[in-house]
């Protein structure tokens, strides 16, 4: 996991095809989205990678990223919320943690040794997102 060569690279590079600007007509999320594809990794905060994840953009670039930060701190608060980058990488596809089991498990690990009242903080109804990821990542070592 510590091998993370495309830091210094847009994220257009190692997660091809090239994106066009955003058109004029774009929602300011839109418009967001294609700037941070122009960013390097190296040089995105935890809010840019909340954005990028929960709009499922170059996850085999950013997934590494949010999981180094979360073990150290599940329910760091990226923007919005207190843990709203912990229950945007966990909303991802389970197709997406297939290239990475080392990080599901390093996640699933964070998640795990929670208190149960950390889950209070999330937005009500998300609460079981955590829950749901861990068992769909138990049979990963």
């Amino acid at each position: 996991m510590d091998r993370l060569p495309h830091l210094d690279r847009t994220l257009d590079e190692p997660d091809p095809p090239r994106w066009v600007s955003a058109g004029s007509e774009a929602t300011r999320l839109v418009r967001g989205v294609h700037e941070l594809r122009r960013v390097p990794p190296g040089e995105t905060g935890p809010a840019d990678l909340r954005t990028l994840i929960s709009r499922q953009v170059a996850l085999p670039c950013v997934l590494p990223l949010a999981v180094r930060l979360l073990p150290e701190e599940p329910m760091l608060d990226a923007h919005l919320y207190e843990g709203d980058l912990s229950l945007a990488t966990v909303n991802v596809p389970a197709s997406a943690w297939a290239p990475f089991p080392d990080l599901a498990v390093r996640l699933r690990t964070a998640i795990t040794a929670l208190p149960e009242a950390a889950a209070a903080g999330l937005p009500h109804g998300t609460a079981e997102k955590p829950t749901r990821f861990v068992a769909r990542t138990a049979s990963l070592r």
